[in-house]
């Protein structure tokens, strides 16, 4: 650990319960599936698939028509939760002033997918000779941190990853570094994703890896850790968190809620689609080493868990060997199987969780997990339902493909 502290003072979430992060957290406890039967007919081949959607959200309301008619979902949804969060964090977002000392890191698996979708079916399906000259902005990856820095007048270095499902946990890993080194005092971090464009669905499908299901049993779709789990459920989703120096949170009377304090991240340069353990468990010793914790202070990881056959025991496995036998005391859990899996955004809302989690001195469950896999045994699972448990220190994983792995540690303030 070294270099300068960096705390947490807000967060933003888009979520598919509606309210607030503290409404989804309680909504988590509770073990409540927003997992339900997407379906569509408008498409050549009708689809039905469980899926996440976001609650219903007036973006014109909140951004104001002229805004949203430029960008795209993912942007709509990202652009909502930064505010969100910078008004959580006790800032003005209605103060649009250069701010030199404040950035934006901002992570998307996909980006406007949905645009560029509507551009084809505009060309190729419906024969028209042109398509809408926002297709451009609409569809670029780095729209969503754009729109933030432009409303919120952030001119310090406005950066966008595109790495998979680790998309915005590497955003905001590297939005710690630079705050720790020096080179901002405030980041805006995090990540949004609106992956339920026809051709990106079929395409999940066709990887095999989509959990089957139908109306009745949608809601228990996503498994993880389950010997019957059959495959992930694809959401959509956004969620922000405002990271600070120490010192300069402390000398405007922020609430702090928690310290980030490291940060690890590795590429298993093994397989694109197939993960490593050796890989994530550098990951994991990363951000330990960086955050100067030592194993037995973890009391919970929140899992990347996605519900696939390989990805989970691979999971599993890094965790045991990196802990040891330390690794059957830790609370372990994976909230995609009620949220799903936001892709992109699903490294800042698993982060949002974990915070919350500290805070709340409650671990949310891994739902519908009822018979444990023997390949993911070895650890603390909570299943079921929720358990009280005091939590100093935590870690939150974000394996993505391409063999690249995130972890952040997180230490109660």
């Amino acid at each position: 650990m070294s270099g300068r502290r960096v705390v947490i003072t807000g967060v933003g979430l888009v979520s598919p319960y509606g309210g607030d992060a503290a409404d989804f957290f309680e909504r988590l406890l509770a073990g409540e599936s927003a997992v339900r039967l997407y379906e569509t007919d408008d498409v050549p081949r009708p689809l039905a698939i469980p899926a996440v959607r976001c609650a219903a959200l007036d973006v014109d309301a909140l951004l104001g028509r002229a805004l949203a008619s430029t960008m795209d979902r993912f942007a709509q949804l990202g652009t909502v939760a930064a505010l969100d969060a910078w008004r959580d964090a006790g800032f003005d977002p209605g103060d649009r002033s250069e701010k030199p000392h404040c950035g934006v890191a901002w992570g998307t698996a996909l980006g406007g997918t949905l645009a560029y979708e509507r551009g084809y079916r505009e060309l190729w399906l419906a024969g028209r000779p042109r398509v809408s000259p926002l297709s451009v902005v609409l569809g670029m990856n780095n729209a969503a941190a754009s729109h933030a820095a432009i409303l919120l007048g952030l001119a310090n270095a406005c950066l966008s990853y595109t790495v998979a499902c680790a998309s915005s946990a590497i955003a905001i890993g590297e939005a710690f570094r630079r705050i720790r080194a020096g080179a901002a005092e405030v980041m805006l971090a995090g990540g949004s994703d609106a992956p339920h464009a026809y051709g990106v669905v079929r395409a999940w499908e066709a990887l095999r890896v989509l959990a089957p299901g139908d109306a009745e049993s949608a809601p228990r779709a996503c498994r993880p850790f389950d010997r019957e789990r059959a495959g992930l459920v694809l959401a959509e989703g956004a969620g922000a968190l405002v990271l600070e120096e120490r010192e300069h949170a402390l000398a405007r009377g922020a609430t702090i809620l928690a310290e980030l304090a490291g940060y690890g991240s590795t590429c298993d340069h093994a397989h694109l689609v197939r993960p490593e353990a050796a890989g994530q468990r550098r990951a994991i010793a990363l951000a330990m080493e960086d955050a100067g914790l030592a194993p037995e202070e973890i009391d919970y990881i929140n899992a990347h868990g996605t519900a696939t056959r390989e990805g989970d025991p691979t999971e599993i496995a890094a965790i045991r060997d990196y802990f040891g036998p330390r690794a059957a005391g830790v609370a372990v859990s994976a909230t995609k199987s009620m949220h799903g899996h936001m892709l992109g955004a699903t490294g800042v809302v698993e982060a949002i969780v974990t915070v919350l989690t500290m805070r709340r001195g409650a671990v949310p469950p891994t739902a519908w997990l009822d018979a444990l896999d023997p390949d993911c045994a070895g650890v603390r699972h909570i299943a079921a339902r929720a358990e009280n448990l005091p939590v100093r220190a935590a870690l939150s994983n974000s394996f993505a493909f391409g063999g690249s792995n995130a972890v952040l540690a997180f230490r109660a303030h």
